[in-house]
């Protein structure tokens, strides 16, 4: 039987990608399959085209969220949920160093012949730089978030030319919809997927912006995280710690910064990996992981003995502290530092932890997003917002128009 070649396969793609522009335009969440052959499904792969999480939760985990669950109704389809740290930290990992842990258990036992991750370019620790990595150390100089818009996708042409079988995709949301929407397509034999959470992403100049406004030495951030105890946490070169309180924050500064991708984006949560790992849910100083299917719980128990852990626990109450940012956040109200700072200590003793911390911040930029939506693509609303994030939001009084 004669092969056809990728080049050829995809000729007519090509074409269509050199000579169209990017078909969600603004809502293009740069997730970099517009920068390969497989442009051609971009109508129907892209979240900001074509929202369809809940028909490809059921083609991922084999069943569909159930809604009247409020923990799936929030967290999506899941088998277990746990807080977890690494009980030997690995050295210059934003956190402890799971989720590189787990890639490089991955490789090393050749459950998969390749890692897509992200490094960063040379002149620039913030400029995403996407590879398929084949090697543990090229899986650490990955290690730390890079907080801006990432063409993961990037380098799916690069996979079918290699010729690999067994694939891992470390990415967040928007790129995991599309990459599940081109699956079949990818002539894979095994396809493992480890997600993290994402919110408000930002282009690589509003990532600066947002550093002047915000840190007091911009210039040496090495990574940053919004956290449970309300504060921002950057880590500086020389290794020292600074925090902001979120109510701190310059919003009025900030408020068009975010891309408009991000803007529009209801799966905080990564509904379509099979393992996601990130801080939202646990408390502070440990990672919250969900395993939404088998393959997640296979690449769990790979390093499950690295691995001290603990129950998710939730405390406290979030609605009122979600009704009253909704119109907070539309004025773009900024406290002084003072009072952004007694009220940060307030809230980090009597406001909500775990995962009510976690709903909190789900509600909190859903029903943010769904204004948003609503104002800017009435058009698109009834189709785009899923229907747990409608369920979500209908909790909460917005804005009239």
């Amino acid at each position: 039987m004669t092969s056809v070649t990728p080049q050829a396969k995809h000729k007519k793609a090509k074409a269509l990608k050199s000579s169209s522009r990017r078909p969600a335009k603004e809502l293009c969440s740069e997730c970099g399959l517009c920068d390969t052959y497989y442009i051609h499904y971009v109508k129907e792969a892209c979240a900001f085209l074509n929202q369809q999480i809940a028909e490809l939760e059921m083609r991922s985990h084999t069943r569909a969220r159930d809604l009247d669950n409020p923990d799936e109704l929030y967290f999506g389809v899941h088998q277990t949920m746990m807080a977890a740290r690494k009980t030997e930290p690995i050295p210059g990992a934003q956190w402890t160093g799971i989720v590189s842990s787990i890639a490089i258990e991955m490789l090393n036992r050749s459950i998969v012949e390749g890692v897509v991750c992200v490094q960063n370019t040379k002149e620039d620790r913030f400029q995403p730089m996407p590879i398929i990595a084949r090697t543990p150390e090229e899986i650490l100089a990955a290690r730390v978030n890079k907080p801006t818009l990432s063409p993961n996708l990037s380098i799916l042409e690069q996979v079918e030319q290699s010729g690999m079988k067994r694939l891992l995709v470390i990415g967040v949301g928007c790129q995991i919809q599309a990459l599940r929407a081109v699956e079949k397509q990818l002539g894979l034999e095994k396809l493992y997927v480890l997600g993290t959470p994402c919110v408000d992403n930002v282009t690589r100049a509003g990532l600066q912006k947002f550093l002047e406004t915000t840190s007091r030495s911009p210039d040496t951030v090495v990574h940053y995280e919004f956290m449970q105890d309300f504060r921002v946490h950057f880590k500086h070169e020389d290794g020292s710690e600074e925090t902001v309180p979120f109510f701190g924050l310059k919003t009025n500064q900030l408020k068009d910064v975010f891309a408009p991708s991000c803007m529009s984006c209801f799966d905080y949560v990564n509904s379509l990996a099979d393992l996601v790992v990130g801080y939202m849910g646990a408390p502070f100083g440990w990672q919250w992981l969900v395993v939404r299917n088998d393959r997640g719980q296979e690449m769990l128990d790979l390093v499950q003995d690295q691995l001290e852990t603990q129950s998710v626990m939730s405390k406290g109450d979030r609605t009122a502290a979600v009704q009253q940012s909704i119109p907070a956040y539309d004025k773009g109200v900024t406290l002084p530092m003072w009072a952004a700072k007694l009220m940060g200590v307030v809230i980090e003793k009597i406001g909500p932890k775990g995962l009510e911390y976690a709903r909190f911040s789900i509600d909190s930029h859903f029903t943010r997003n769904y204004l948003y939506v609503k104002r800017h693509y009435p058009e698109k609303l009834a189709a785009h917002v899923p229907e747990f994030a409608k369920r979500i939001v209908s909790q909460y009084k917005l804005p009239s128009e």
